[in-house]
C-alpha cells in the first residue's frame, strides 16, 4: 500500500518520473468546476441585484477573463516541475513567501470547508446522518483520496467529469423544462455597478485557482508546451465554471429563497423522488475533484510555509500524509462550526480572497513571463542563503502596493466602501487595479535593482 501513495510533496519532480498528457488538465478542471459550489456562485450574480441574463453575461465574461491567470499559471508546473508556492520562494524570498502562503492556506481551508458542508449534506440526505458525522466523514474521504496522490486524482478527475456532463445536462433541461425561461430573461435592464460586482464574484472564482494549478500540472514532461498546457486548463475550467453558475444563476432566478440556503435540496428536487438518491450521490462525487484539490494543495503549502525556516527540502511520506491530516481536520472543524449562514458567508468570502490573492498572481505571473521568462534555480527555492535570499524587496513592496491600490475601489456590501466606489456607482473594480499595478510594479523595481547592482 505504501508504494502505491504519491512520494513527492513539495521536492521537485524528477524528469525520470514525468508522465501524461496535459488533456488530462482538461477533464480535472472541467470536473473541479461543474459542482454545486460553483452552481452557488453562480446564485450571486443574482442575489446581488444583477437582471438574469445579464447575471448570465456577467458569468461568461468573468470565466472568460479570470480564466487567463488561472490557465497561465497551469504552464509553470510542467517547467518547474515544484508546487505552485514553492515557485513563489524566487519573487517573495524564502521567508518573504510565507506571507502569501499564510493566505493561501486560508482559501484552501476556506474552499475545503464549504466543499465539506455542500458534500456532507448531500451524504446526509443518503445516509440519514447527523449533518455534522456527515461532514466529518466527507472531509476523512477527502483526505484518503489527497493521501493516495496526484495518479488517483487525475483519474477521478476523468470519472467524476463524464458524471457530470451527464448529471447537469439532466438537470439543466429540468430546470428550464419546468419554468418560463422568456419570462425570467425577458425585459432585461442593465444596473452596471451591480453587473461589475457579478463580473468580480465570477472571475475570482477563477482567479483564486491560481494557488492550485501548477501543483495539477507539476508530473507532466518537461517539455510540454506552454500553449498546450493553458488550453486544455483554460477550456476545462471556463467551461466546467461557465455551465454550473449559469445553472446557479437561473435556478435563483426561478426559485428565490427556495434555492438560497437549501441548495443541495433544491437541486436533487428537480430529479423528482425516483431519482433523489441518484442525484444526491452524483453531488457528493461531483463535489469530491475540487475538494480533493483543497486538501491536496493545502497541506503542500502548509508544508511549504513550515518549511522556510527549516530549509527541507524532501518530506518523509509519514510528515506528508501528516499534513494532509491537519488539514483535513481543520476543515472539517470549520465546516461543522460555520455551517449556518453558508451563502452569505460565502460572498464575503470571496471578496476576502480577491483582494489579497490577485496581487500574488500578478507577481507570479510577470515574474515567470517577463522578468525571469521561465529561468530558476530550483536549489535556491529551499535556501534561504541562496539567490532568491530571505526576503525579495521588489516583490513585498508591490504586493503591499497592489493590496493599498485596490482599496479605494473596493466595496464589500455592510463591510467597507472605498471612495472611489461611489464614484463609479457602486462598482468594484478592485480586482482589475489589483491584477495591473503590482505585475507592473514589479517589473519595474526589478529590473530597476538588477540595473543598479550591474553598475
Amino acid at each position: 500500500m505504501a508504494a502505491a501513495l504519491e512520494r513527492r510533496s513539495i521536492d521537485p519532480v524528477p524528469e525520470s518520473e514525468r508522465h501524461g498528457h496535459p488533456r488530462s488538465l482538461f477533464t480535472l478542471w472541467f470536473a473541479a468546476n461543474m459542482q454545486i459550489t460553483s452552481a452557488v456562485t453562480g446564485a450571486l450574480t443574482v442575489l446581488v441585484g444583477v437582471h438574469p441574463l445579464w447575471a448570465l453575461v456577467a458569468v461568461l465574461c468573468g470565466n472568460v477573463l479570470g480564466g487567463v491567470p488561472m490557465a497561465l499559471h497551469a504552464a509553470q508546473g510542467p517547467k518547474l516541475g515544484i508546487p505552485q508556492m514553492i515557485q513563489s520562494r524566487a519573487q517573495f524570498g524564502v521567508y518573504g513567501a510565507v506571507l502569501p502562503l499564510v493566505l493561501v492556506v486560508v482559501m484552501y481551508l476556506g474552499y475545503f470547508a464549504s466543499g465539506n458542508v455542500l458534500g456532507g449534506q448531500a451524504v446526509a440526505q443518503i445516509t440519514g446522518l447527523p449533518v455534522d458525522v456527515a461532514i466529518c466523514g466527507y472531509a476523512a474521504a477527502s483526505a484518503l483520496i489527497a493521501i493516495v496522490g496526484y495518479r488517483l486524482i487525475h483519474r477521478f478527475g476523468w470519472v467524476a467529469s463524464a458524471l457530470s456532463v451527464v448529471v447537469f445536462v439532466y438537470l439543466t433541461v429540468r430546470l428550464v423544462g419546468g419554468h418560463d425561461l422568456g419570462a425570467v430573461l425577458g425585459a432585461p435592464t442593465l444596473d452596471f455597478p451591480k453587473f461589475l460586482l457579478a463580473l468580480s464574484l465570477t472571475a475570482s472564482w477563477q482567479l483564486t485557482f491560481g494557488p492550485y494549478v501548477a501543483d495539477t500540472s507539476r508530473y507532466l514532461p518537461s517539455g510540454t508546451s506552454v500553449r498546450a498546457t493553458f488550453w486544455w486548463t483554460y477550456g476545462g475550467t471556463v467551461l466546467g465554471a461557465t455551465w454550473a453558475m449559469s445553472f446557479g444563476a437561473l435556478a435563483y432566478a426561478f426559485a428565490g429563497k427556495a434555492f438560497k440556503g437549501h441548495e443541495v435540496a433544491y437541486v436533487v428536487g428537480l430529479g423528482g423522488e425516483a431519482l433523489l438518491i441518484p442525484l444526491l450521490f452524483a453531488i457528493a462525487l461531483g463535489k469530491f475533484t475540487v475538494n480533493v484539490l483543497n486538501i491536496y494543495g493545502g497541506s503542500m503549502t502548509v508544508a511549504t510555509a513550515l518549511t522556510a525556516f527549516s530549509r527541507r527540502a524532501v518530506l518523509s511520506q509519514r510528515a506528508r500524509v501528516g499534513y494532509i491530516a491537519v488539514v483535513g481536520v481543520l476543515g472539517g472543524v470549520i465546516a461543522v462550526l460555520g455551517r449556518g449562514e453558508f451563502l452569505g458567508n460565502f460572498v464575503l468570502f470571496l471578496d476576502f480572497l480577491l483582494y489579497f490573492l490577485t496581487p500574488w498572481s500578478s507577481i507570479n505571473l510577470v515574474d515567470f513571463y517577463l522578468v525571469r521568462k521561465e529561468s530558476y534555480d530550483l536549489e535556491a527555492m529551499y535556501d534561504p542563503g541562496g539567490r532568491y535570499g530571505r526576503w525579495a524587496a521588489p516583490a513585498l513592496i508591490a504586493y503591499f502596493a497592489g493590496i493599498a491600490a485596490q482599496i479605494p475601489f473596493s466595496n464589500v456590501e455592510g463591510v467597507f466602501v472605498g471612495p472611489m466606489a461611489p464614484v463609479l456607482g457602486g462598482a468594484d473594480v478592485s480586482w482589475l487595479i489589483g491584477l495591473a499595478v503590482p505585475g507592473a510594479l514589479y517589473a519595474v523595481l526589478q529590473r530597476t535593482l538588477t540595473f543598479s547592482r550591474s553598475r
